[in-house]
């Protein structure tokens, strides 16, 4: 996956990249991929060896202007302060930055920002006056190398241990494990330190480069999606083909569509039975325990009995008064109510209790690899459910009207199949024959 795609960047953006194993590589990375102009900086220094991650470099005094044209007409543009003593370059001053910043916005560029040094090491604790993030930064990527894993505490992994070991506990000396590096990252004197409040949040594991590594940092990525708007797994040093990143993690919501007042079938199919409890509770705790977080349950007819069916499930129940006008008000329901940190939803019908959780997860997984617009099963050429929307299609599924569903967006977006042979994902209950077909199909106990 292209490092761009695995950030969700559509439009010219601010970005500082913090932490250690990798920044400037990073920053060259995405560099590349983007649409000139892109100009780099740091609020730190940079070494003079790190000239060449720009086609042209530009460098300002105190008392210079940013020149409009200088960043109209370049690619890949560095722009530093002067040379110091100990061969890096400074930084701009923080007026001057920031008419570079406004100058970037008229030109549409990108801004990459450095906002911190590690001394080429693994990991970084930071210290007390690090990082130096402005507070207009909309975006911020966290580093942290992998493989650090597994070594020990000292001056050549990690970039001030000591704070390191304030942060997690770790004994100098001792060998670095994924909770400690996840109590690294998670904390607000350590990787979250100084992020302005708004910027989104990215964390990019790097040096995924073998099998262990990349279990670690899926491992983490777990751990930590509800801390970072999205975490990357990936390599800059061995990229695959299509790009650097393996995986991008992030928070993924589970909403349930029962607000139907099942008129071909007569009564409410959300609170029919299977396995002795109801359709929608069923639903529910799937997507618990498949991990979607928050589960959403859009209501509408029968909302006393559908939510008290489900009053012992942690799970958010959303009324849609308008839920006789068709499937598509439940839809708009549902995503209003989504929290603005998360950047896809997982529609499930309240009618399907015999999707799996495997299913569910696959699903999520399948997306986190590809990182498409809508990911859908696939069971024998046809269109199966539940379906996984990113948050670029939600503006297009609020204009849906009626009852459409979500499939009235398929045109639009492109649409990666997972594909399943279960025919379970193919049926739903609208009459009586479907709820036969449903109980008496070939049913078997699923695996978590």
């Amino acid at each position: 996956m292209q490092f761009a795609q695995a950030l969700g960047l559509k439009d010219a953006d601010t970005i500082a990249f913090v932490g250690a194993g990798g920044k400037t590589s990073a920053m060259a990375a995405l560099a590349k991929e983007l649409s000139a102009p892109v100009v780099m900086t740091t609020t730190t220094h940079l070494g003079r060896w790190q000239t060449g991650i720009a086609q042209k470099h530009l460098i300002l005094s105190s008392r210079d202007k940013v020149n409009k044209s200088e960043i109209a007409n370049t690619n890949t543009l560095l722009v530093t302060g002067v040379l110091d003593e100990h061969d890096r370059w400074g930084s701009l001053s923080p007026e001057t930055l920031e008419t570079l910043a406004q100058v970037c916005r008229e030109c549409e560029a990108f801004l990459l920002i450095e906002a911190d040094g590690a001394r080429q090491r693994l990991i970084k604790a930071p210290a007390d006056y690090e990082p130096v993030i402005p507070d207009w930064v909309a975006h911020v990527v966290v580093l942290a190398g992998l493989g650090g894993l597994g070594k020990p505490l000292n001056d050549d992994s990690v970039h001030r241990p000591a704070v390191f070991s304030q942060i997690t506990g770790l004994g100098l000396g001792e060998a670095i494990r994924v909770e400690h590096v996840e109590q690294l990252l998670s904390s607000t004197i350590g990787g979250l330190k100084g992020i302005p409040n708004g910027a989104r949040r990215t964390l990019f594991l790097n040096q995924a480069e073998d099998a262990i590594r990349q279990a670690q940092g899926a491992r983490l990525a777990h751990a930590l999606e509800g801390v970072y708007h999205r975490v990357l797994i990936g390599s800059l040093m061995q990229p695959e083909p299509e790009g650097p990143i393996f995986s991008a993690h992030s928070r993924t919501a589970g909403i349930i569509l029962a607000a139907g007042g099942s008129e071909r079938l007569g009564e409410p199919k959300q609170l029919l039975a299977w396995r002795g409890r109801p359709f929608v509770a069923q639903v529910a705790e799937t997507a618990l325990v498949a991990g979607l977080d928050p589960v959403i349950v859009v209501t509408g007819a029968y909302q006393p009995e559908v939510e008290t069916a489900l009053v012992n499930l942690p799970v958010q129940c959303v009324f849609n008064p308008d839920w006789a006008s068709g499937q598509a008000s439940s839809l708009k329901a549902g995503l209003e109510t989504l929290p603005d940190d998360c950047d896809r939803a997982l529609f499930l019908l309240s009618d399907q209790p015999q999707i799996t959780v495997p299913m569910v997860r696959q699903l999520i997984e399948r997306h986190n690899t590809v990182r498409g617009p809508i990911t859908a099963p696939m069971t024998r050429e046809r269109r199966g459910n539940p379906v996984l929307f990113a948050r670029e299609t939600f503006g297009a599924l609020e204009k849906v009207r009626g009852d459409q569903g979500g499939r009235a967006v398929f045109n639009a977006f492109k649409v990666d199949y997972l594909p399943w042979v279960d025919e379970r994902a193919l049926l739903d209950v609208d009459r009586e024959s479907d709820l036969k077909n449903l109980t008496e199909y070939f049913f078997v106990d699923e695996v978590d």
